[in-house]
């Protein structure tokens, strides 16, 4: 499969998540973040143990990766609690592409190409009107945590493209980084309140979270990460508040404004910038355009 589709259909199962939780049985945003992340690790160390994959050794970069978890998950259910869904969703992974092309760039020597810079300026205009809802921001703390979840994510995908770039197997690297991410999480979890566990609807909240937007999506993502930049990937990653977007409206009722619709025709036009092959043939994955 190219690694473009893997990333873009990773993308599709992480713009599930926040619908999943808003529809879900009360629970804090902090422990149900928590419990997605101490499942989720917990099946993706079960998968790499099953492939017989082996973890990357403890260090800085699997470090680093566990705590961007960490904080990328409690401030994102966090942010879509105060902002909802839609906003939350494209104010966080917006964030991404300008600061994983950065930091990649800082991190692992990444060249930004023209392609990344044309299409993360098109979705980061398109993220502005969507977190907007008729020229007015919505909740700024909300926006605040939704960057902040952003930084984590775009560092979690530096640190995995470098421990990829070492020589680690995909589902090696997301086995270590989320399974060390839900050790620090499961105090939380406790502390945060895991009664919600308790009810067959809550089960299977945590059930979905763990499998489908989290071990599902990311062995996807890692496996397409290897081949391409971290600027890049994380572009392609802006599918995700696209799916959040019509989730919201489509399950949860959500009103968007007319700008709103605009920006999100701009994201998807980042996404063709990558998408669409540039003089008449594709450019190789990862390769400077």
């Amino acid at each position: 499969m190219p690694a473009r589709l893997q990333v873009l259909l990773a993308a599709l199962c992480f713009g599930t998540t926040g619908t999943a939780q808003a529809i879900g049985p009360g629970g804090s945003p902090v422990a149900v973040g928590a419990a997605r992340i101490v499942f989720g690790g917990l099946l993706l160390v079960l998968v790499a143990r099953g492939l017989r994959v082996r973890l990357p050794r403890l260090g800085a970069p699997l470090v680093g990766m566990a705590v961007a978890v960490a904080v990328y998950q409690l401030s994102f259910f966090a942010a879509v609690r105060l902002t909802g869904v839609a906003v939350g969703t494209v104010v966080a992974i917006g964030t991404g592409p300008a600061a994983a092309g950065l930091l990649g760039r800082l991190v692992n020597g990444e060249r930004l190409s023209a392609r990344w810079a044309q299409a993360t300026a098109l979705a980061a205009l398109g993220v502005l009107l969507l977190a907007s809802d008729g020229g007015t921001l919505v909740d700024p703390t909300g926006v605040v945590l939704a960057v902040i979840s952003g930084l984590g994510y775009a560092t979690c995908t530096v640190l995995s493209k470098r421990m990829l770039n070492a020589g680690e197997a995909p589902e090696g690297v997301m086995a270590g980084g989320f399974g060390g991410a839900g050790l620090l999480l499961a105090p939380v979890l406790i502390l945060a309140g895991p009664a919600f566990l308790t009810t067959p609807g809550g089960l299977a909240m945590v059930a979905y979270l763990a499998a489908v937007p989290t071990a599902l999506a990311y062995v996807l993502f890692s496996r397409g990460l290897r081949h391409l930049s971290s600027g890049e990937t994380a572009t392609i990653v802006l599918a995700e508040p696209l799916t959040a977007a019509a989730l919201g409206v489509i399950a949860l009722g959500e009103h968007p404004s007319a700008a709103a619709g605009v920006g999100a025709l701009l994201v998807l036009g980042g996404l063709l910038v990558l998408a669409v092959p540039a003089r008449g043939r594709l450019a190789p994955a990862g390769a400077p355009a």
